[in-house]
């Protein structure tokens, strides 16, 4: 076990991602880059982070999947 939420990335097709964002937030992310390196003993851009970042923040937003899950109301 990491302690890392985000869990080994698959093999996947790789995914072009063009994104503006603070240097703050760059700095964050590249350190998160490291520290998934340490872990996992593979280097992984930023950029191919990000997608999994977002699924499984995604994944765990309870009120988002449960509207997600709920049937379109017609108005």
């Amino acid at each position: 076990m990491t302690g890392l939420r985000l869990a080994k990335l698959p093999d996947r097709t790789p995914v072009k991602l063009a994104v503006s964002i603070s240097p703050d937030l760059h700095l964050a992310l590249s350190e998160y880059a490291a520290l998934y390196a340490e872990a996992y003993g593979r280097e992984e851009p930023v950029a191919e982070l990000v997608p999994a970042m977002l699924s499984a923040f995604l994944d765990s937003d309870r009120e988002f999947a449960k509207r997600r899950r709920a049937p379109a109301t017609a108005s």
